[in-house]
């Protein structure tokens, strides 16, 4: 099969030609570490300024307030484990929900075993957390709430301002992962009383191996990594100068496209949602129906096993996932889909679908040709499917 078509934005993106081109004179020519005192450091470290400057302007920050990280896992590993570490003598008590990214829930569970409370919040069967069951849980003993803003495999987008407010109201740091959301979703970490924000650069056709952590002013945090001076004390290590260079064009750069972008990949979703709802019975669609990230579909096929249905997609040259990369070595169901009630075997057989940039019409119209296929030759091999007929039939 020689026609590939990549369905999987959200696990990561492709860098873009003119990110790349931004990044590659720091490979070389301006290779200087920015700590060291010559012109070709000094220049650097000016860049990196910049580069701070041009991320902090995306999600409404000052720019002493980003701090470059290797990613959204460490990002978020930072921002839990500082504040828990900081405010130890306030409070043990964390507050998040039950459909984080594992590098939330990890984090959280690593917490408990060093004396740390943790209150795991529900979500409804759109995959929204409560705004009433977010304030119940608040105790005297809360320093931390940490909420994703967008869910990675179901898309929903959460109620960040309601949830920031009472986090102000009751003087506790908030905390988002925004890495689905920053460059698909407006963010203002001001308006929205966000502390604390992750974002990561592969997410945003930028490089692997960067992202940022933005702390508000005031907020005491502890250094994550040790041994040197870097990120104003806070983060020991010579700078990914590169990558800190291409992060910052990919975010300007899918900021300047978040609205003409977001239309078009609106547009393609609900063409593939309609497609598939007309060509496929016994389907379901997982998330809020309006409330999501504009290129997330994610798709529970009764009968069948998300496996299955990935290899078999692949053997058409169609990329897409059924859920998070980080587990897919997995056999267990995603907790997200168990965590919004969906059964053990409707769970298993999910189907996430992330469109991105280069994914056209003539793409979503392939997928409909070959989706309805995959599907019905592995239902006729299920006993599941075979019985449930009977049943129907008779």
């Amino acid at each position: 099969m020689d026609r590939k078509v990549y369905f999987d934005h959200a696990a990561t993106t492709p860098t873009n030609p003119k990110v790349l081109s931004e990044m590659l004179p720091y490979f070389t020519g301006n290779f200087g570490n920015p700590s060291s005192v010559y012109e070709i450091a000094r220049s650097n470290k000016k860049d990196i300024e910049m580069a701070r400057e041009k991320v902090s302007k995306v999600i409404g920050a000052q720019v002493n307030e980003i701090y470059f990280t290797a990613g959204g896992t460490e990002s978020d590993n930072w921002a839990i484990k500082g504040i828990a570490e900081a405010y130890k003598n306030k409070g043990n008590h964390i507050i998040t929900s039950a459909i984080e990214h594992h590098a939330i829930l990890h984090t959280c569970e690593y917490l408990e075993k060093n004396g740390c409370e943790v209150t795991y919040l529900p979500v409804d069967e759109d995959g929204k957390v409560s705004v009433k069951d977010l304030k119940e849980a608040i105790r005297p003993s809360t320093i931390l709430i940490s909420i994703m803003f967008a869910n990675n495999e179901v898309g929903t987008i959460q109620p960040i301002k309601e949830i920031g407010k009472i986090a102000k109201e009751n003087n506790i740091i908030f905390h988002t992962d925004a890495v689905q959301a920053v460059g698909h979703v407006s963010i203002n970490v001001e308006e929205m009383n966000i502390d604390m924000l992750s974002l990561s650069g592969h997410k945003i056709y930028g490089p692997k191996g960067i992202g940022a952590l933005y702390i508000r002013k005031g907020v005491k945090i502890r250094s994550y990594i040790h041994g040197g001076a870097q990120e104003r004390k806070r983060r020991g290590g010579t700078e990914n100068v590169p990558g800190i260079i291409g992060l910052s064009e990919a975010i300007e750069r899918i900021d300047a496209n978040m609205e003409v972008e977001g239309k078009k990949l609106i547009n393609l979703r609900e063409k593939l949602i309609e497609g598939v709802f007309e060509k496929i019975p016994y389907v379901k669609i997982n998330g809020h129906r309006e409330e999501r990230l504009p290129g997330n579909i994610n798709f529970s096929f009764s009968f069948i096993e998300g496996e299955s249905l990935l290899i078999s997609l692949d053997m058409y040259g169609i990329a897409a996932s059924s859920g998070s990369a980080c587990t897919s070595g997995s056999l267990d169901p995603s907790h997200v889909l168990l965590a919004i009630g969906l059964p053990h075997e409707i769970a298993h057989g999910s189907l996430r679908i992330s469109l991105g940039e280069s994914n056209t019409e003539e793409d979503v119209d392939y997928l409909l040709e070959v989706l309805p296929k995959v599907v019905s030759r592995l239902r006729d091999m299920s006993p599941l499917y075979e019985d449930f007929m009977k049943n129907k039939n008779n």
